[in-house]
């Protein structure tokens, strides 16, 4: 098969991402070709400013060498300018008249400097601040010359201020508006900034506007810069001027190639041009939706989802980036992020320590935080910046958050998280994954010299955070602090489903979708998986997904199973297995009773337990034996209590309203048809319910997936409880006037976190990611959706062994079992994929 021709215009770090990615997921599919204008390989730009104050060197702050190129079969044309694309033709043409033809054609043309439109702004000693040749010009300048203006206290100015202060020039610094970094600050947090940099040297005027650069006579009589006038003809000594007020897409080549533009390459969610769909473009050059990025997190979004489309794959979207900003300049830490400057609807909380250095303030609305602005305490940046991109509700712990993650989490209960932010403290002697012994320094030493920016990659070089993973959030930190805003937290949900794979959980359940995948080795071959067959953490995911989305087309494979659902039995530490047949919410008979004690003596079984469950373990049966107790259990009626699987595990009750003084509803009866009916449903992970009698909760129904209390009224439903190591309360979700609304609310929940859930990701989980409101909406307020929901799960269930067909069922149990569907089994299926796609 014939390769595909792929040709990059561009060879900064968004294209050289995306072309990273792309050989991850296809490496055969095209022979790559790259022009770029620099002679040089791909080189960290976030890194240019140490350079400049001598902290690194050019080859220290290489990304992808030479060698790169050559090992990855990628021809490069460093140094030549595209200057013509011919569409018709399929073809880019460079500068020297090198051409080369694409089938596929990515543009990573970055940004331009803005330059002011002033007089003298073309003599010598006056450049821009953008690549490795301006960095080296202002070396050479700061080595033999005293005075130099930056022009634009934004990050880049204030970055380049803070190199030739370091190099020993005096620097002013010229900006138009009335605060520095007012595109990052608010005007307090810019003034505190702006005392620091004073201290250090720097000199500021702001609300000036330049108006000329006037000449002086050089070296051999031939003029260059000597001074800048402003408009109030105040005159300030400038042996070097350095723009650095804004940059601009560079759209020029796109341009004259008729390619749609608009303050940027506009582009689709697929970083497909809109003009032309075999052309893409990321980075800097980008508009996607109305809006330019850039800073380097968003920038490397863009490359995952491109490389995604140019592999073939077509499940990826780039839906826009929150960003951030940090840095540190001269040693003060500044952070940003969101809408900071707040306004009408919005509260603020601010701390103003002047003497201390310290300024924060957090922008809440709705009971959300909305911005996040600090100076010189930036240790909960990272944090904040997380609660605004996932809009968590933050009223409960409101009065907390100014004081940090570490004190606002151990408020709430939740201590595990408390240090990880003081990452930036650390000394580099301090040992940061004790598996591994890997200390901070050498972490940092990593993410500079080799250019990591996620934790994967520090994981790789480094092993931290790669065994036991408690220090993951540490080195998350390190990261942060180390790269400032070059890093972006990866949300849990993001990261690959395992190792075999590049492709997230919710990218694997859409693929299987979408193209009707019903087996696991199709679903590898369609999802290019690294590995033949998977491994112990990916064939149980996509088992599940598989059986989830097509329960009736889709074959369960055992073998993706684990040893416990294999076995119908947990394994113990000594080797032997416990067996808990079930017992149909809590209740028992003498027969039972009979079987189980008959069973313990004949297979010898140590210990017999009655489990929180309220079920009878047996404790410490041989493997050999499982095969023969599970069919003596059976004989008498006893099925499986699941007590392994990612299932139903209990229905646990009270004796409710049967025998109970107390009781309002019929407990035991309600847990018996809830149970019955979820026989057989498999789900993300393990499930358990309880239903109590009356608010005095005596089946702790306040902690289970699905939490049943019984009121006077009928009965109070909560989901997405857990008691687990970390016990998570339930949350109420509605009310259920009868047994049958009872059924069909907690089945249209459980059938969502079956259609949603992500593999091993318990109800609680699931509720905090995707917010009870999105729960309501679904199976609370839309009745029809509620209904559409419970059918699926009847319709997946519909096959399940039938617990009780030998004895005496239930009506109701037994009309939910045999409910006749709306649509025939073929239209059932299709109105599964359509909700899934919904």
């Amino acid at each position: 098969m014939r390769k595909q021709k792929l040709v990059m215009v561009g060879n900064g770090m968004a294209g050289v991402k995306t072309l990273e990615e792309l050989l991850k997921h296809a490496p055969e599919r095209y022979d790559i070709t790259v022009f770029g204008a620099e002679p040089h390989g791909n080189y960290n730009r976030i890194l240019l400013s140490p350079v400049l104050a001598g902290e690194m060197t050019l080859p220290e702050i290489m990304l992808n060498d030479l060698d790169w190129y050559r090992d990855n079969h990628i021809t490069l044309h460093a140094g030549r300018k595209v200057v013509e694309i011919d569409r018709g033709r399929r073809i880019v043409r460079a500068d020297d008249g090198t051409e080369a033809h694409y089938d596929r054609l990515l543009l990573a043309t970055g940004s331009l400097p803005f330059i002011l439109p002033v007089p003298g702004r073309d003599l010598p000693g006056v450049i821009a601040y953008r690549d490795i040749a301006d960095t080296e010009a202002m070396i050479a300048a700061a080595a033999s010359h005293r005075h130099a203006v930056v022009i634009g206290a934004g990050l880049l100015g204030l970055e380049a201020a803070n190199g030739l202060v370091l190099r020993g020039m005096e620097v002013t610094v010229v900006h138009l508006g009335e605060w520095i970094m007012d595109r990052q600050l608010d005007k307090p947090a810019a003034d505190l900034l702006q005392a620091s940099l004073e201290a250090k040297g720097m000199k500021f005027r702001l609300g000036a506007n330049t108006a000329e650069l006037l000449p002086v006579e050089g070296e051999g009589g031939a003029p260059r810069v000597g001074a800048l006038r402003l408009k109030d003809g105040s005159l300030i000594p400038a042996d070097l001027v350095v723009m650095a007020a804004g940059i601009r897409p560079n759209t020029q080549l796109a341009e004259a190639a008729k390619l749609h533009c608009e303050r940027g390459i506009v582009v689709s969610d697929t970083l497909q041009t809109v003009t032309d769909p075999r052309i893409y473009a990321v980075g800097e050059c980008v508009n996607h939706r109305g809006t330019a990025y850039g800073l380097v997190a968003p920038l490397f979004e863009q490359a995952k989802v491109c490389a995604n489309h140019l592999a073939g794959y077509g499940i990826g979207q780039y839906k826009g980036s929150v960003t951030s900003t940090k840095l540190k300049v001269t040693g003060v830490d500044v952070f940003s992020a969101g809408d900071f400057m707040g306004g009408e609807g919005c509260d603020e909380i601010v701390l103003h320590d002047r003497a201390g250095g310290v300024y924060k303030k957090l922008v809440l609305k709705d009971d959300k935080l909305a911005g996040a602005v600090m100076v010189g305490d930036t240790a909960d940046g990272s944090w904040y910046f997380q609660l605004v991109r996932e809009g968590r509700n933050v009223a409960e712990m409101r009065d907390h958050l100014m004081f940090g993650q570490g004190f606002a989490q151990s408020q709430l209960g939740d201590a595990g998280h408390q240090g990880q932010n003081q990452a930036a403290l650390l000394p580099d002697t301090a040992e940061v994954c004790g598996c591994n012994g890997v200390c901070k320094g050498t972490i940092v030493k990593a993410i500079r010299e080799e250019g990591l920016f996620s934790l994967d990659e520090v994981k790789k070089h480094t092993k931290a955070a790669s065994s036991c993973g408690s220090c993951t959030g540490l080195v998350e930190q390190i990261l942060a602090s180390t790269l400032g805003g070059a890093y972006q937290a990866v949300d849990k949900h993001a990261k690959p489903v395992c190792g075999c794979t590049d492709h997230t959980h919710a990218e694997v359940r859409a693929a299987i979708r979408e193209h009707h995948l019903t087996s696991i080795p199709e679903t590898m071959k369609v999802l290019d998986w690294k590995t033949p067959s998977g491994c112990a953490t990916c064939r149980p995911a996509l088992n599940y997904y598989l059986i989830s989305t097509w329960p009736h087309e889709a074959q369960d494979d055992p073998q993706s199973r684990f040893i416990n659902e294999r076995a119908h039995a947990n394994i113990q530490k000594d080797g032997s297995y416990s067996v808990v047949p079930r017992m149909w919410g809590g209740l028992t008979t003498p027969a039972e009773l009979r079987a189980i004690a008959d069973a313990a003596e004949k297979y010898q079984v140590p210990t017999v337990k009655v489990t929180g469950g309220q079920r009878i373990d047996l404790l410490g049966v041989k493997k050999d034996d499982l095969p023969a107790i599970w069919a003596d259990l059976n004989a008498a009626g006893m099925v499986s209590g699941h007590a392994y699987g990612k299932s139903l595990r209990t229905v646990k009750t009270c004796v409710g309203a049967e025998h109970c003084r107390f009781g309002t509803q019929l407990a035991m009866d309600m847990g018996v048809k809830l149970e019955k009916m979820l026989f057989g449903m498999w789900s993300p992970h393990k499930v358990k319910l309880a239903v109590s009698g009356c608010p005095r909760n005596c089946a702790e129904s306040g902690i289970k997936d699905v939490g049943v209390i019984g009121v006077d009224s009928g009965y109070e439903i909560y989901v997405a409880g857990n008691g687990g190591i970390k016990t998570e309360v339930a949350q109420f979700l509605c009310k259920a006037a009868n047994d049958e609304e009872v059924m069909e609310f907690s089945g249209a929940f459980l059938q969502l976190y079956r259609e949603e859930g992500f593999y091993l990701e318990r109800t609680c989980h699931y509720v905090e990611r995707v917010g009870l409101d999105h729960v309501k909406k679904l199976v609370v307020e839309d009745a029809a959706n509620r209904r559409a929901l419970f059918e699926r799960l009847l319709y997946a269930l519909k096959d399940a062994p039938d617990p009780w067909a030998e004895q005496q069922a239930a009506p109701l149990a037994r009309q939910y079992k045999t409910i006749e569907l709306k649509v025939d089994n073929q239209g059932a299926r299709h109105g599964l994929a359509e909700s899934l796609s919904a």
